[in-house]
């Protein structure tokens, strides 16, 4: 009861407002903590994300030069040419050489063999950090004879021992010892490309260093002091980049890996922040109803003389105090998930990770949880600044008034601006920000019109003659206090969100299970010499396999397009002003010049082709004729070329003038050999070259057998077994699909809370409901039929809106991000729907249940 003292005060009484807002939250505290639970599971999300990520990225600034393992790292797709090499010998106070290739490796005790990794290593590398192997002598030691160091999980699969002898190329090496851990290395690349390390001195008796071998020469250098390796960088990094190597330092080694996994912790921090917006919808919707039924208690006070101003503050200090409740026990429950995810994430991370508390983390979740309860809970909050003194002494509520509250647009535009503002904290680009925005909002607006719709249609078009039980279940979708709206919306964002994920991990399994047809090829063979393609061809005829394609591949080099060579445009830049930035913008661009490209010629397009400019010429027939090549349509637009651009190419060192004559469109996804340059015939048939045969295996074991066949009698030839690559693409999508789904639990968590929550914040009003019903003669059975009937329908339209959407999302997903076909199979879609619909009803009729406990004369002895 009120005072005189404070009702002779002009000023806000804070003390006597604290107190007031003390006393209602006591007498409403089981239902107000319903409030805070929406946001916990959110809150412990991002504060687990963010706290994992502060650790990461000490443990990454810590363990740079480990991840390195050199202070400067130069990188290139050829080989030093003499100058350069005379250069490289003057850095640093240590060197160390590695050579890698893709490679077989032929096991020699039990006859099986594996496409790996090859790196032959000379020198003392890694400076930092060491090649963890099993035993431990085995990595300093393998280089002073012929052997060999196995990745750990190779030698399981095959059942190599410390002591047994693989073949690699024409050499036989021993195994010294399992690699454990190299710098930079991670369980899903070991996984993906295992790796054997040789030295380097018996690289060129393998016979493996032949035409059209990929090797990638990295040279290490360690300084004795840093700023002796800064300043090497700054003298030769002009010079490097002219004979295409990549400079790599322990700066940059750290900028490179923390930017990875930054895109890892945008993720996963986006996965949490849906799992608050869902929660933020169940604390708006929660304080709406909460503030419906405090009216009588809000008007009693305006007739006390207590400001309109006054009653909203005591509202909104229980919702700031229950928000920062909220947000501590959301942080609690976060740092201790934080422990659980890099045993979740452990395949992805190439350093250690030491957890600690991140108190920076602690305190963006706490400031979060404030900001989005008030935030969310403003726009039933500034509704209690019009509530009038009148309604104490009207038996129903008043009716609001029509005119537009501006107050009220401002907080929603402000729920918006910050919407955007964290997405864009977490996205790379503004684009995205605003399409993760715009995609949640046109998810909402969609949700919140279907329910509106469905109020609408059920209000107006239940039939008469449909039983009491239906009309009453369905009744209740309209009823005052009902909870449709923040159901419709959040089950439907709850079920998009988790049925886009299940069919964009089917995409993505869809996408490598290409091969898996019988006809398609299964195992590809390159590096094929040309004395060797005919031989390799009957080989694979006497195995009763089929040659389902065998293409040349030739190495060349773009040395100029339109006459201007990489030199011309690098002194372009340097002389280019505002003047000429048009004129730039029409030349080629400079990557055109990088690398060296793998192109092909023939004389008819294959069926994952298609001509969308220009015209095909599949054939030179003399030696003065113009050549016309085919360019790859994205390729070109990269590079900046158009049909009718004349470009000079290098191939081995012989100079041959082309001219774009049309510009393809390629399916990638198509099993078979594609390239971004085709050459017509006639032209590079005695260029040196290489080439790749395409075949099908049926099973296993005959995979096995033929590539033993082949290692054995053709070292130097690998192999790709993609019924082997699909095997660790499918277990690298299951650890993928674990975290996705890791993350998303909390998302389904949040959606079931709010669920629950809405069924006990309606509790009173249920509760007279279902009492006038059983005073009226309503058994229980059919006071829980009405509610699994409300229950069912609420689900069924939430549970099949969010699907529709889902199934929107993942074809634009599949369409314009995977480029790949979407056709979803029937039955994950209606498990999904009648798994999440039934767990609605469920919810809803247990939840009910307990308000049936009550007897009715104490309900009627309490109104």
């Amino acid at each position: 009861m009120l005072n005189n003292q404070f009702l002779e005060k002009k000023g806000i009484n804070f003390g006597w407002i604290f107190k007031m807002a003390w006393r209602d939250s006591r007498k409403n505290k089981s239902r107000l903590l319903l409030f805070i639970s929406s946001i916990v599971l959110g809150i412990a999300a991002l504060v687990a994300v963010y706290s994992f990520r502060d650790n990461l990225e000490k443990d990454i600034d810590n363990q740079a030069k480990e991840l390195a393992g050199a202070d400067l790292i130069l990188d290139s797709r050829k080989p030093a040419e003499k100058d350069f090499a005379v250069l490289l010998d003057t850095l640093g106070d240590q060197q160390s050489t590695e050579r890698s290739f893709a490679s077989m490796v032929y096991f020699i005790k039990n006859q099986n063999s594996r496409l790996v990794q090859i790196k032959a290593l000379q020198g003392a590398f890694p400076f930092y950090g060491e090649i963890e192997t099993n035993p431990i002598a085995a990595g300093r030691n393998f280089q002073k004879g012929k052997k060999a160091i196995v990745d750990k999980t190779l030698m399981l699969q095959y059942g190599a021992n410390v002591g047994d002898s693989i073949k690699v190329g024409a050499l036989n090496f021993e195994i010294a010892g399992a690699l454990e851990k190299a710098p930079g290395q991670t369980g899903i690349t070991s996984s993906i490309a295992p790796v054997v390390y040789i030295p380097m001195q018996y690289l060129e008796k393998t016979g493996l260093t032949q035409i059209g071998s990929r090797i990638q020469y990295k040279y290490y250098f360690k300084f004795n002091q840093a700023k002796a390796a800064e300043k090497a960088v700054k003298n030769i990094e002009a010079k490097a980049e002219k004979a295409g190597f990549d400079i790599e330092t322990i700066l940059s080694t750290k900028e490179n890996t923390g930017r990875s996994f930054k895109d890892l912790s945008r993720f996963l921090a986006l996965a949490g922040f849906i799992a608050l917006l869902l929660g933020c919808i169940g604390v708006g919707s929660a304080i709406h109803v909460y503030i419906k039924e405090k009216l009588g208690t809000i008007a009693t006070l305006r007739c006390l003389g207590v400001k309109a101003k006054e009653a909203f503050l005591i509202f909104l200090i229980q919702i700031f105090f229950l928000g920062l409740l909220g947000a501590v026990l959301g942080t609690v429950l976060g740092t201790a998930i934080q422990f659980i995810l890099p045993s979740v994430l452990k395949d992805f991370l190439p350093v250690q990770i030491t957890m600690q508390i991140s108190w920076t983390a602690i305190a963006q979740g706490i400031s979060l949880g404030v900001i989005i309860s008030i935030l969310f809970a403003l726009p039933s909050l500034l509704s209690v600044r019009r509530i009038s003194p009148l309604n104490a002494l009207r038996s129903s509520f008043e009716t609001e008034r029509s005119n537009i509250d501006f107050l009220k647009w401002l907080v929603y535009l402000l729920i918006l601006l910050f919407v955007f503002g964290f997405t864009y904290l977490q996205m790379s680009t503004l684009v995205q920000a605003i399409s993760f925005t715009a995609s949640i909002l046109v998810a909402f607006i969609l949700l919140f019109s279907i329910s509106k719709l469905l109020m609408w249609l059920v209000k107006k078009s239940i039939p008469e003659s449909l039983g009491y039980l239906w009309r009453q279940g369905f009744a209740n979708l309209y009823r005052p206090n009902n909870q449709t709206l923040m159901l419709t919306v959040s089950i439907g964002l709850s079920t998009a969100f988790i049925c886009t994920l299940f069919f964009v991990q089917g995409i993505l399994i869809k996408s490598v299970t290409l091969a898996a047809g019988e006809n398609q090829p299964n195992m590809i063979l390159f590096d094929i010499q040309n004395d060797q393609k005919d031989s390799v061809a009957q080989l694979t005829k006497k195995y009763n396999l089929p040659v389902m394609n065998q293409v040349p591949i030739i190495t060349v080099r773009i040395e100029e397009i339109n006459g201007k060579s990489a030199n011309d445009l690098a002194k372009a830049d340097s002389l280019s002003s505002q003047k000429n930035k048009e004129e730039k913008n029409e030349e080629p661009s400079k990557r055109a010049f990088r690398g060296e490209l793998r192109v092909t010629f023939q004389d008819t397009l294959t069926q994952a082709e298609k001509i969308t400019a220009g015209k095909w010429v599949g054939n030179v027939k003399n030696p003065n004729d113009l050549i016309y090549v085919s360019i790859e349509q994205g390729y070109a637009k990269r590079i900046k070329v158009v049909v009718g651009d004349k470009i000079l190419f290098n191939v081995q060192g012989v100079m041959i003038p082309t001219i774009v004559g049309s510009l393809r469109e390629v399916n990638w996804n198509r099993m078979q050999t594609n390239f971004r340059i085709v050459f017509p015939t006639g032209v590079l048939e005695n260029a040196p070259q290489f080439h790749v045969l395409m075949t099908h295996v049926p099973n296993k074991n005959a995979s096995a057998t033929y590539q033993t066949a082949v290692v054995k009698k053709f070292p130097n030839i690998s192999m790709i077994d993609l019924a082997l690559i699909l095997e660790v693409l499918d277990e690298l999508l299951s650890k993928i699909g674990f975290v996705i789904k890791f993350m998303a639990t909390f998302s389904m968590a949040t959606g079931w809370i709010v669920l629950l929550s809405s069924v006990l914040i309606s509790k009173n009003q249920r509760l007279q409901e279902s009492i006038l019903l059983r005073t009226l003669g309503a058994s229980k059975k059919q006071i829980l039929t009405i509610t699994a009937i409300e229950y069912l329908f609420l689900g069924l339209i939430a549970t099949g809106t969010g699907l529709v959407l889902a199934l929107f999302g993942s074809w634009a997903l599949a369409a314009f991000s995977f480029e790949s076909s979407f056709a979803p199979t029937l039955l994950p879609i209606l498990t999904l729907f009648i798994s999440i619909t039934t767990l609605v009803v469920i919810t809803g009729v247990l939840s009910s249940r307990k308000i049936l406990n009550n007897p009715p004369l104490e309900v009627l002895r309490n109104q």
